[in-house]
């Protein structure tokens, strides 16, 4: 049995929960609270049932298949829950002379050591927050946005090993090379 799987969530009383079934027998479940809306479909191998504030994750039978998805959809589902009433947050790190990062509107606008500034949109429900010019916070209802928001930004200019140059996740060590040490003649 999954030990993530049997875990019930609560509901906080923000939160609004509404499940429907779909025509190929899956569940499509939305959640409405404070901060947003989320709508995720669910395969039919796995049940969520709500009983008042309770949730309830449930796997029709023991193939692989169902007892692989089983915690997936209980921590998707979690997620989505969370996303709503509390939201989710990076923060990521600029390291480098000259490297910035500035808000203009909603937009990001970096200078990364290219010829020319780069600037970021943030999709729906992602904000941009900039401390200090080279602290950068992205916050969302959808872990997985905020996430891939992230990944997004930190590839314009990873972080490389010989001075630690780039953006990289707040608090994130940098294994670190050494440089030449060629015999000087």
């Amino acid at each position: 049995m999954s030990r993530i799987g049997k875990k019930e969530i609560e509901v906080p009383e923000k939160v609004e929960v509404k499940i429907a079934a779909t025509e190929q027998g899956g569940q499509t479940v939305t959640v409405k609270g404070p901060l947003g809306e989320m709508t995720k479909t669910f395969r039919p191998e796995i049940t969520v049932n709500q009983e008042g504030n309770i949730i309830k994750v449930v796997r029709a039978d023991e193939t692989k298949q169902s007892r692989s998805l089983h915690g997936l959809t209980r921590t998707l589902l979690n997620n989505m829950i969370v996303g709503v009433s509390e939201g989710f947050k990076k923060e990521l790190e600029i390291v480098g002379v000259g490297y910035r990062a500035a808000l203009k509107g909603a937009n990001l606008d970096f200078q990364l050591g290219k010829s020319h500034p780069v600037i970021i949109e943030p999709p729906e429900g992602i904000k941009f927050a900039v401390d200090k010019n080279t602290d950068l916070t992205i916050t969302g209802y959808d872990k997985e946005l905020v996430g891939q928001v992230a990944a997004n930004i930190i590839a314009l200019r990873p972080p490389e090993p010989y001075k630690g140059k780039g953006i990289k996740i707040k608090g994130q060590r940098i294994r670190r090379k050494a440089g030449k040490s060629g015999a000087k003649a």
